[in-house]
């Protein structure tokens, strides 16, 4: 049996950090997780503006902000729902009212299968599959359940990781998956995370075009064989305004172009950073500059971190609590001040606290939990 408890969790965690509500977002307790509501607002207006000239609609990945108060912003704005990496993210963001919530990866593990299974009772849910007895294994408890999962076929584009590896494949499972119960065909998914790292615009169109080649012949493929794609789901915010101009895709999954960290920064331009680190300086030797938001405060995957203020410093390197700056007549900063980072990388980043301290202008004027990380976290499995 199976649980929500999130709403219990949700409110210890705003008791938690209510004290913060009307402090000045440079007066925080750092290293403080700082979301600039009126930069993400606008991110978030931006992206269905440039979606809304192309043949793509926007189903957010969710994986990094793992805020229900995100999700509602961004189908607001337009989305058609949202995707999410875990079973236990998709359930939250069902239970929080998400009416469509794809799950972008496959599902293994009894427990994880069961509890998507009896989600799927209450909620509409759509899940990835690139195996025949993955699929018999849903199917089974979804019956068991008494419910109806929607599936997606993963079609390797040329990531190297989930999909079928050929357009036979494809179709295989199509036919498997049409013939077993409690599990409707609905399309394709295939991410080419693959192109997302490219920095040269250049190439990363060819790229992409070659793995939306490779997509599309087994979307035509699967036609020809009688099975007829509602769904073709692809794209990330390094790729959406390539991906979602391609005809042949009906949904483009970014997400982190709500807050758009150093890594996004640098692929996907005209987005405002909204999420930032506070943090404090501790030490102060000379051009030495060292702050209290090291590796578990901060993500620093793909890009460094960078001082908001300060953008041209790099900085020498992140110890477990540290970061060091080597800094030189242009930084202010002394001992017990504090400043804003730009995470390299922000779903690594927003794993690691609790809430957000939701600011507009300068205050502090919410607290949004982070609550889906996994099944004891967000409330999910029941005791």
């Amino acid at each position: 049996m199976y649980q929500t408890g999130s709403e219990t969790l949700r409110g210890s965690l705003t008791e938690a950090y209510r004290s913060a509500i009307g402090v000045s977002r440079k007066a925080l307790v750092t290293p403080a997780l700082i979301l600039d509501l009126d930069l993400a607002r606008r991110n978030i207006r931006f992206m269905a503006e440039c979606l809304g000239a192309l043949p793509a609609r926007l189903r957010p990945h969710i994986k990094g902000q793992k805020s229900p108060e995100l999700a509602r912003l961004q189908v607001e704005a337009g989305a058609i729902g949202v995707c999410t990496a875990t079973v236990w993210e998709a359930i939250v963001m069902s239970r929080a009212g998400i009416e469509d919530v794809l799950i972008a990866n496959e599902v293994g593990g009894a427990q994880k299968i069961a509890a998507l299974a009896e989600a799927a009772r209450r909620g509409h849910l759509t899940v990835a599959v690139d195996d025949e007895r993955n699929a018999g294994e849903l199917s089974a408890a979804a019956r068991a359940a008494g419910s109806q999962l929607d599936v997606l076929i993963e079609v390797d584009v040329g990531m190297g990781r989930g999909g079928v590896r050929s357009p036979e494949e494809a179709v295989a499972l199509a036919r498997r998956v049409s013939a077993l119960p409690a599990l409707r065909l609905r399309g394709v998914q295939g991410y080419e995370g693959h192109c997302m790292l490219e920095p040269d615009r250049a190439v990363r169109l060819q790229r992409v075009g070659e793995a939306m080649d490779c997509l599309g012949t087994v979307v035509g493929r699967l036609a020809e064989a009688g099975y007829e794609c509602e769904v073709v789901s692809a794209g990330g915010t390094g790729t959406y305004d390539i991906t979602g101009a391609n005809p042949l895709v009906t949904e483009i999954q970014a997400g982190s172009y709500v807050f758009m960290d150093n890594f996004h920064g640098n692929l996907a331009p005209g987005f405002s950073r909204a999420l930032t680190v506070l943090s404090t300086v501790v030490i102060r030797h000379g051009n030495t500059v060292v702050l209290d938001a090291g590796r578990k405060s901060i993500g620093i995957d793909h890009v460094l971190p960078t001082m908001a203020p300060y953008p041209f410093y790099q900085a020498r390197g992140y110890a477990e609590e540290h970061a060091l700056y080597d800094v030189d007549e242009r930084c202010t900063l002394a001992l017990g001040d504090t400043v804003e980072l730009i995470p390299g990388y922000a779903p690594t980043t927003i794993n690691l606290y609790d809430v957000y301290h939701v600011v507009e202008g300068d205050v502090v004027v919410d607290i949004w939990p982070i609550i889906p990380r996994g099944p004891g976290h967000g409330g999910i499995l029941a005791e």
